[in-house]
């Protein structure tokens, strides 16, 4: 399988992160599949490729043309495809996934999460998706999702779109 992951561009103050973005890039690698990802050099999404890139793994970036003239692209990765914008990015992202996958970040990461959730949410795509509650990280976030189900604005069975977990090996045993 190709996972998608979607990840800070930022390295976070803890450095906890860091290591969990490489350990979850390892670890879908040794398990024999690849990741794509966007494309970045920098913060957990730079973690992920230099891990994937370490474990001899198959991982292609997709990465606005604007980033890579501000020199935020990784160059080592398997594969690198340039797009025109951020919509691209994300279309392309997941014609190329068969699963997703989100790790601590800031708006971006909720951009892409939501935006694939709304997806499987319209039946435009039926594939996993899993949000890697690491630390803690997303507890808020996943309270609004059980306040937005239970007010009403999300119907109980479009509250069950993604599995969460702590760890990598727990998020993968639930699929």
């Amino acid at each position: 399988m190709r996972f998608a992951l979607f990840c800070a561009a930022r390295p976070g103050v803890d450095v906890r992160y860091r290591e969990i973005a490489a350990e979850v890039a390892r670890t879908l690698i040794q398990r024999g599949h690849s990741i794509v990802y966007g494309g970045g050099n920098v913060g957990l999404m730079g973690a992920i490729a230099d891990a994937a890139i370490e474990a001899r793994g198959d991982i292609v970036g997709i990465i606005p043309g604007s980033m890579v003239e501000a020199e935020l692209a990784h160059h080592g990765i398997t594969r690198l495809e340039i797009v025109k914008n951020m919509h691209e990015r994300k279309a392309r992202i997941e014609q190329l996934a068969d699963a997703f996958i989100a790790l601590p970040g800031g708006y971006g990461t909720l951009d892409e999460l939501f935006e694939i959730i709304t997806w499987k949410q319209l039946k435009l795509h039926d594939k996993p998706i899993g949000i890697l509650n690491s630390l803690g990280f997303f507890d808020d976030l996943l309270q609004w999702v059980e306040k937005a189900v239970g007010t009403g604005f999300i119907p109980e069975k479009n509250g069950r779109l993604f599995k969460t977990a702590g760890t990598i090996e727990e998020l993968l045993s639930k699929w």
